[in-house]
């Protein structure tokens, strides 16, 4: 981990410690941005700095490749009995079935931190103590998607990119994050900053 982006994470979980607990007694980070900007690689850094941390892929609660609309649906009926200190459930997506598969659960407290497009919704912004807003230069972007997905994802490329921009155009997410963080996991603002 290099020492810039170390520095990031440490910046994530101290600002979301800093605050007070907005999901139930536990705390929601939810890390945002465009396909391939990096979300993945900062969102297991913030996770990796507290033992009580848990890690959820939002990718995993999308219904394939269509399913960004609903995604926020999805969250918020997780987030909710969360927020009353109660377990929280989910349905896993089986992309290679293209289907739903098997349920989830969450268990209440700790630090929550939500990896994907569209993790930052204002439909639950009430319960969100941390967002985070990562963005990298489109070539850069596109390079990431082709080598970590393959040539197979890419007849979804151009849709999804289409989804993707409305999603955070609409929720202005980038507006309404709390930190802004570069593709190699720089911070580029802070609150008041």
């Amino acid at each position: 981990m290099s020492h810039e982006a170390g520095a990031t994470a440490r910046a994530v979980v101290d600002l979301a410690l800093g605050r007070p607990p907005t999901l139930g007694r536990g705390r929601l980070v939810c890390v945002d941005g465009p396909a391939g900007s990096g979300k993945t690689t900062l969102a297991r850094r913030v996770a990796g700095l507290l033992p009580d941390a848990r890690l959820l892929h939002v990718d995993d609660l999308l219904e394939g490749w269509r399913g960004l609309p609903g995604l926020a649906g999805s969250i918020d009926a997780l987030l909710r009995p969360l927020a009353r200190d109660e377990t929280g459930r989910w349905r896993r997506w089986d992309w290679y079935a293209d289907g739903w598969g098997d349920w989830q659960e969450v268990t209440p407290g700790g630090l929550l931190v939500l990896d994907g497009v569209g993790s930052g919704s204002p439909a639950y912004a009430d319960l969100t103590t941390v967002l985070v807003w990562v963005e990298a230069p489109d070539d850069v972007r596109l390079e990431r998607w082709r080598v970590r997905d393959g040539e197979a994802m890419l007849p979804h490329q151009e849709r999804w990119l289409r989804d993707e921009a409305a999603q955070h155009d609409g929720d202005r997410t980038r507006e309404r994050a709390d930190l802004l963080v570069d593709a190699d996991g720089r911070l580029l603002s802070r609150p008041g900053g």
